[in-house]
């Protein structure tokens, strides 16, 4: 009986072990992912702040006279 389980063990271990590798792999790509598109969002709100701040000081400067 003792036998039977090291034999079942043996065979689904390797199964076993890829699946976590697959599942750590796939989680490390979905959070990574995550943080770019964060980090998109967030660059694109700066280049966006800077573009509404920049027609707005260069309006004021293209006054002559005043």
């Amino acid at each position: 009986m003792l036998s039977q389980l090291w034999t079942f063990i043996a065979a689904l271990l390797p199964s076993a072990g890829l699946l976590y590798l697959f599942v750590m792999v796939i989680k490390h790509i979905v959070e990574g992912d995550r943080r770019e598109r964060v980090a998109q969002r967030q660059w694109e709100a700066e280049q966006d702040a800077a573009a509404n701040a920049e027609p707005a000081s260069v309006s004021s400067q293209d006054k002559p006279g005043e």
